[in-house]
């Protein structure tokens, strides 16, 4: 059974606030069915439109409380994953180019309404999906190739993930939210959606996942069971997954633009980071490429291939700011290095094309082998001493049996 069938088939089931998420998510999955035709069609899906498909998979209306608006956008993501499955492939090849098909892309979201109503759990954990403009950056950027494992650690509605899987990656999905992580299922049945906090990835994967490639839009400022504002939350999932990326494999990433290696509160990460991969590409892209996903908030794409930077100190200069998705996919076409050749445990072809990502956005498909199965690593024995602790300066120790603590 394809995806679009499986959505097809799934019955109205009214979304009451103790409905199971895999309830909400097989309607979601139905609404976006309902929503597909006026994709295909190029009609335009206004709120009448949107919410009488929710209506109609939910089996009740929004007012009696069956669902939320947040599950209505998320439904027209699922509706676009969709289409990109039945159509992308398609659409871009006979663009010729990412640059082209761009304004195709672009006609299609514009097809779908803008993201006004946000609920409470999509600000706390900062949902914000990837709109798809910015995802055909995400994935020129990544030059992914028939036979590149690709991780999204957290893959929300499967925006990036599509286009991944258009370009011939396997894919390795990770969503902590329940009901994304079912309609993920939904969207991509074979593959086995894993629900682990993203921020520690590296440490809950299996050994023998071993991507090659990593696309990734963290939460900028949130962490799972961390009351308020975390800042380095970003970086914690950055650092994650490139703990787990092949070595020679390449990580892109969305993140707050403020996030960035010249900034003089992060260039010290950065350095560490460089001990690891270097980043050969950031740029920083105005809030208004955001804003039909429902934020102005400017964003950053980072580029890192894992190799260690002969000087950690050293960083790519900055192109600027980009008004827009076009301008940022040229800079990322004329920056953005080739893919270093991935190690050897990682079985997916070397590059030899330019050295750009003109080159990538110039070549056919390769036919390449499945990766490998790494190896499972060796472990060793820690060994630990006790030290003596006394309060910081000033600080005053409570009755309670707990002190208050701070995350390293």
């Amino acid at each position: 059974m394809t995806p679009s069938t499986a959505l097809a088939a799934a019955p109205a089931v009214a979304a009451s606030p103790l409905a199971s998420p895999s309830d909400i998510a097989r309607c979601i999955g139905a609404a976006a069915h309902h929503l597909l035709p006026h994709l295909e069609q190029g009609r335009q899906v206004d709120a009448a439109t949107l919410r009488a498909a929710m209506e109609q998979a939910f089996g009740g209306s929004d007012t009696s409380g069956a669902w939320d608006w947040k599950s209505a956008y998320d439904a027209c993501e699922a509706a676009t994953v969709l289409f990109l499955r039945k159509y992308g492939k398609a659409l871009l090849r006979k663009a010729g180019s990412p640059a082209l098909a761009l304004p195709m892309l672009e006609k299609i979201v514009g097809l779908l309404p803008t993201h006004t109503r946000r609920s409470i759990e999509s600000e706390t954990l900062q949902q914000f999906s990837t709109p798809m403009p910015l995802g055909l950056a995400v994935a020129t950027a990544a030059a992914i190739r028939p036979g590149d494992h690709v991780l999204e650690p957290s893959a929300g509605t499967g925006l990036l993930a599509i286009l991944a899987e258009i370009a011939g990656g396997s894919l390795v999905l990770n969503e902590l939210e329940e009901t994304r992580a079912g309609l993920l299922a939904l969207l991509f049945p074979d593959i086995a959606v894993s629900r682990h906090d993203a921020a520690q990835i590296h440490d809950h994967l299996d050994a023998a996942i071993v991507p090659s490639v990593v696309i990734m839009n963290p939460p900028f400022s949130a962490m799972v069971n961390v009351q308020g504002r975390m800042a380095d939350a970003a970086l914690r999932h950055i650092g994650s997954a490139l703990a787990r990326l092949a070595d020679g494999g390449r990580l892109v990433a969305i993140t707050g633009a403020n996030f960035a290696p010249d900034s003089p509160a992060w260039r010290d990460a950065y350095v560490r980071l460089q001990e690891r991969g270097r980043v050969v590409f950031s740029a920083a892209v105005d809030g208004r490429v955001y804003a039909r996903h429902g934020t102005t908030f400017s964003t950053r794409l980072t580029v890192i291939d894992k190799r260690p930077a002969d000087d950690p100190t050293v960083f790519p200069a900055a192109p600027g700011v980009a008004p827009n998705a076009a301008t940022l996919l040229a800079w990322v076409t004329e920056h953005v290095p080739a893919r270093l050749p991935v190690d050897a445990c990682v079985a997916v072809p070397t590059v030899t094309t330019p050295r750009t990502v003109r080159g990538y956005v110039a070549r056919t498909a390769q036919a390449a082998s499945r990766p490998a199965m790494a190896a499972e690593p060796e472990g060793i024995e820690l060994d630990y001493g006790t030290v003596d602790w006394t309060p910081p300066q000033g600080a005053r120790l409570s009755d309670s049996i707990y002190e208050d603590y701070a995350l390293d």
